[in-house]
C-alpha cells in the first residue's frame, strides 16, 4: 500500500503571526496556503498529534499570543 501524500506546508514562520488580530491572522494563514488553522484559548486541552498543513494559534484578548505548526 502506498503512503498517503502529505500536503506541502507554507514556508512562512509561525512567529510572523504573533501579535496579529486573530481574524486577520487566520485569513493571512489561509491565503498563504495553510490547509487548517486552529485557534485556541490559553491553557486549552488539545490533542498533540502532528498534522501537516495545520497552523495552531493560542489567542488571548483577540490577538495571537503563540503560534506553532502541526
Amino acid at each position: 500500500m502506498a503512503p498517503i501524500p502529505r500536503p506541502e506546508e507554507p514556508q512562512d514562520s509561525p512567529d510572523a503571526y504573533v501579535g496579529l488580530d486573530s481574524a486577520r491572522a487566520e485569513r493571512l494563514a489561509r491565503e498563504r496556503g495553510w490547509v487548517a488553522v486552529r485557534s485556541l484559548p490559553p491553557g486549552a486541552i488539545i490533542t498533540m498529534e502532528y498534522r501537516s498543513g495545520r497552523l495552531n494559534f493560542e489567542v488571548a484578548d483577540g490577538r495571537v499570543a503563540r503560534c506553532w505548526k502541526g
